[in-house]
Parts: C-alpha cells; structure tokens; sequence
C-alpha cells in the first residue's frame, strides 16, 4: 500500500483527554454513589489489555492494527485506507520513539520491519495495562507514547473497564466504571442533554401554567402509580412528580430517556391522552384485563377489545363502540372524582 508524499499524515489528537468515574447516584453501589465514587478511597482498579485467543493465535485488541476484523469489515475503500493510513501513522511515531526503529509508512514491507508493535509482540503488548480510581487520571497522547497506546486501545475496546466515551457509558446495559473523556466530545454530549432536559422542564413549565387538565393526563400516563392521581390532585403535586422524573430522581434514572419520554408524552393530543389514562387506570381495576388467548377484554360485558394499547386506543375511538367506551369511562371518572 502506498501514500501520496503530499497528504498530511499527521493523526489528529484531541486537546484534552482524561480517564473518569462514570457513576450513577440513582444507582446503589454500597454507598459510595453518594460521594461520586465508583471505588473505595486509595484502590486501583488494574486491567491488561484484552487480548483475544483463536486456535492457538493471540490478537490484541490495540485499535493499532490493520489486520484487525473491524478494519478488513470496512466497506468504504476510501474510509478504510484513510484508517490503514492512520494506524500506520501512529505505529511508524511509536516504533520511532520507543524502539529508535525508522519505518517509512509507505514501505512494502512496513510490517515485516515492524519490530516492538507486531500486532503478535506478546512480549510488548503484555505489558500494557491501565489502572484507575476515583481520582482523574490525565493522559498525554501527544507526549507520552504509552498514554497514545492507552488512548487507540481504549477508543478500540481493549480495556472493557473503560467506555470510549461519556455518550458510550451512558448507552451501556451495564455501565462502566470508567470513560474516555475527551474535553470537547464531553461538553457537547453533556450540552445535548442539558438542553432536552430544560426543553422538557419548559414544557412542563407551559401545562402547569396554561393546561392544568393535560398535565394531569401526561401525569398519568407517565407515572407506573398513576392510580393515585385524581381530579383533586394539587397540579403542585403533579408537577413535583414530574420535576423529579425528568430530573432522573424517581422511577427513571437517566435523565435523557425520561427527557425524551415527557415530551414525547407532552405533544400527543388530548384525545389520545385521555385514552391512554383511561386504558391504563382501567386495566389497574379490572374493568378492563386479559384472558389467556392474549387479548384484552371488557369485564362486566366480556367485549374483546384488542390485543394491545394501541388498538384499544383505535377501537374507544371508533363511534360504533362508545358504548363500550362509555361505560369503561364511567367507571374511571368515578374512580377519579374520588
């Protein structure tokens, strides 16, 4: 593989990287969640560098490998040979600098002259490791050639402790103890977030003050306890519940998704919401529940329904069954005038 002289080769690095403590305060980690701790005072947490073994053969996961599946699985020629490009940009510094091993990154035999980072040097790869607390631990890319390492091999999810980023962490089914923080990547993820959070505190904002009776059905709606709402609830009630769900301090954790689930629930019309609340109060009661065909029925009439909210949703709106709909709504409202 050859490069043109005049494309600059040089990998962009950013300016401010560091490891940190992904911690979730809604989440119980024997009390250290409360102090924004992930580990006891003064420990480490210590990981080698994955390492992946088939038929005898070892891969390293570096992120510094052109061999390496997710790079051969690249589909676009010209993505793929920037990143070959890359890699050997970043190999050919640290092949210079630890090992005083000159390798021009266009030379046919690149690899073969390779000598401390073969993709197969266990003798070098097993020596790298990460090790993390609760304090920040800064890397220097640019400075430090075996914090350049930590950096691809993190980005390529060699060290599993450690998300390649605060959005990866925050997406993980089981969250990490640690991310990579890169200053700029972080404060924009961040600012996303803080700006659906306040667009959902401002529209709650907008039905405590102009739509009391829709802040009572997105309440509703929302909240797995909606039961305990009626006609009388203070809308200061339904609006702290609502404050703190957003917020992440109840039954949902993350804020984004709650963000994202208010206003979803929020911009849905009266109509569909008010159906919504009187199908999930109703099914609580029994006046509306399920048989074992999977299909959900009318108790006192045995009026099969449907099968799940929205075609219950489609059959209350057809006129043909406001009988039906009559009567479950009859029941609910009495339930929620008490």
């Amino acid at each position: 593989m050859s490069f043109t002289k005049v494309e600059v080769i040089e990998p962009t690095l950013p300016k401010k990287v560091s490891i940190k403590v992904y911690f979730d305060p809604a989440q119980e980690n024997m009390g250290l969640e409360k102090y924004g701790m992930v580990l006891y005072e003064g420990v480490l947490h210590t990981e080698q560098l994955a390492c992946l073994e088939r038929n005898g053969v070892k891969r390293y996961v570096t992120g510094l490998n052109e061999f390496a599946p997710e790079i051969k699985l690249m589909e676009d020629p010209e993505a793929k040979a920037a990143k070959i490009k890359e890699i050997r940009t970043v190999v050919s510094q640290l092949e210079k600098e630890l090992a005083a091993n000159v390798v021009e990154i266009d030379d046919a035999d690149f690899w073969n002259k390779i000598e401390l980072l073969r993709p197969d040097n266990s003798q070098f790869w097993d020596k790298i490791d990460l090790s993390a607390g609760n304090n920040i631990v800064p890397l220097d890319p640019k400075k430090n050639p075996y914090d350049l390492i930590k950096l691809y091999a993190i980005e390529a999810g060699g060290f599993t402790m450690v998300a390649q980023s605060l959005e990866a962490a925050r997406n993980m089914a089981k969250p990490p103890k640690f991310y990579l923080d890169k200053y700029e990547e972080t404060i924009t993820t961040k600012n996303v977030s803080r700006k659906l959070k306040n667009k959902a505190l401002a529209e709650l904002q907008t039905l405590y003050d102009k739509n009391s009776n829709k802040l009572f059905y997105v309440a509703k709606v929302i909240d797995p306890g909606s039961i305990q709402y009626k006609k009388s609830t203070p809308n200061d009630v339904l609006y702290e519940v609502m404050d703190d769900y957003i917020n992440g301090k109840s039954f949902e954790n993350n804020v984004d998704k709650a963000s994202e689930t208010f206003l979803d629930t929020a911009r849905a019309g009266m109509e569909v919401l008010k159906l919504k609340a009187i199908i999930k109060d109703a099914a609580y009661i029994k006046e509306i529940f399920a048989k074992s065909d999977g299909k959900l029925y009318h108790a006192p009439t045995q009026t099969m329904l449907g099968a799940n909210e929205n075609e219950l949703i489609e059959y209350f709106k057809n006129p043909m069954n406001d009988g039906v709909l009559n009567q479950v709504l009859d029941v609910i409202e009495t339930e929620w005038n008490k």
